[in-house]
């Protein structure tokens, strides 16, 4: 798993959310959130910008180009 999917993970987990609550608020499917975090998918840039907004970080973060 690349830093964007452990880091995805973390942060749902963190906020104490399922993939599949995740998914019903992006408006995806479960399945697109669990290979996002597995990396076997990529989000696109505008989902990497709602992910961001949604969890209060940047996409740099998202993406491990920052550590804050």
């Amino acid at each position: 798993m690349n830093r964007f999917g452990k880091r995805l993970k973390e942060l749902r987990r963190e906020r104490g959310i399922t993939q599949k609550q995740l998914a019903e608020v992006l408006g995806v499917s479960k399945t697109t959130v669990c290979q996002w975090e597995t990396m076997k998918q990529e989000p696109s840039i505008e989902m990497l910008m709602t992910l961001a907004d949604y969890f209060h970080t940047s996409v740099d973060y998202l993406i491990g180009r920052d550590d804050i």
